[in-house]
């Protein structure tokens, strides 16, 4: 539970878009992992597929295609 909320507040707050999702899948996964604890693998297995597996896979694309500006210095 303060792993999801840690990696929340990670995903809010880096500055790195790429580390931002990088957190948000770590988020879904640990959620899963509460529901499956909490006797739920419906949710669970939900929980990994769509947000864990599709969303964060389609952010991912997202970023890539777009061009990113080169910091100077």
């Amino acid at each position: 539970m303060i792993l999801a909320l840690i990696l929340a507040v990670l995903t809010v707050e880096l500055k790195d878009i790429l580390y931002s999702i990088l957190s948000f899948c770590g988020m879904c996964i640990v959620l899963g992992v509460i529901f499956w604890i909490l006797n739920a693998p419906y949710v669970a297995v939900f929980q990994m597929l769509v947000y864990a597996g599709a969303i964060v896979a389609m952010f991912i694309a997202a970023v890539m295609l777009t061009t990113r500006k080169e910091r100077l210095g």
